[in-house]
């Protein structure tokens, strides 16, 4: 009977951890929706920037402002956006990979979110700066750190800015992807970037390019002046847009890990009622057996 009662307490246990991970599972997918609706909401916004900079763009050029010149020397700062909580797969590792791989080892860092933080420090790399971000994201959160960003490039000697962060392509797929923030090219800028729209093929066609070189912008006082009002704009922007899409990337894969942990419990639920069935069955029998053999011998 020892093994039928430890048996009872390990389904209890695992039924107990299924619930948990199914409420997780919830709690990420609400989660999940909020911060594709916050991607989403800033579309309209993102779509007006952009043609006003492609427009601007063609009126200036890169010797108009500090953000858009490129330097020939200077170390790398590379911001990390990671997660706070772990139970997400292999998402921070994943990403965590591709920096290794892509990122000078002895690039300055920037981190949001603890994992890789943590990971990062042991690994004795130098770490400038830590910044801690709200869930949902508040667009105000986004704003301290693209100051930083670009303080840092423009008065720390860093010849590029980088941003490492896990791009969300749909609920099943979130991408790591390094994505160069400054100094801004030229050429990019305007365009819409692959992660703007939660990861859809949002890039701006030809046509809306020519409608917004065909609107007969006036700058006043000069283009330059425009460009040092809006080019904090889209980086801020551009910061922001990472965040939500690193937070929708987390939501969804810890949806799916604790999905798949809910499955698990539930199929290994359904083997340990087995094995308690086939354990009590066994016993039963044996007693009946008690039962008649002593009958036998009492006639």
């Amino acid at each position: 009977m020892a093994n039928l009662r430890d048996i009872r307490r390990r389904i209890k246990s695992v039924k107990n951890t299924a619930q948990i991970t199914r409420a997780m599972q919830l709690v990420a997918a609400a989660k999940m929706k909020k911060a594709q609706d916050q991607a989403l909401a800033g579309r309209d916004y993102a779509d007006l920037l952009n043609k006003v900079l492609v427009n601007l763009k063609e009126n200036v050029g890169e010797e108009a402002h500090p953000l858009l010149q490129a330097k020939e020397s200077g170390k790398e700062l590379v911001l990390i956006i990671s997660t706070d909580k772990g139970l997400c797969g292999g998402l921070n590792t994943n990403l965590g990979k591709m920096i290794r791989a892509e990122v000078s080892k002895d690039a300055d860092i920037v981190t949001v979110g603890r994992k890789l933080r943590a990971q990062f420090a042991k690994a004795g790399r130098n770490m400038v700066a830590d910044f801690e971000v709200k869930d949902p994201v508040p667009f105000s959160e986004a704003r301290p750190i693209a100051k930083f960003l670009t303080k840092a490039f423009l008065e720390g000697g860093y010849s590029k800015v980088s941003v490492a962060f896990s791009n969300y392509v749909t609920v099943m797929r979130q991408e790591p992807t390094i994505v160069q923030l400054l100094p801004i090219s030229t050429a990019d800028l305007g365009e819409k970037q692959a992660y703007e729209g939660m990861g859809k093929d949002v890039s701006v066609k030809e046509t809306d390019h020519a409608a917004a070189l065909s609107k007969d912008y006036l700058f006043e006082p000069t283009g330059k002046d425009v460009l040092d009002t809006l080019l904090p704009l889209y980086i801020n922007f551009q910061v922001y847009q990472m965040l939500v899409e690193s937070r929708a990337s987390e939501h969804s894969a810890r949806m799916v890990a604790m999905k798949g942990a809910t499955d698990n419990a539930k199929k290994f639920i359904k083997e340990l009622t087995l094995e308690y069935n086939k354990l009590r069955q066994a016993a039963i029998t044996a007693e009946l057996l008690e039962i008649t053999t002593a009958m036998r011998a009492m006639q």
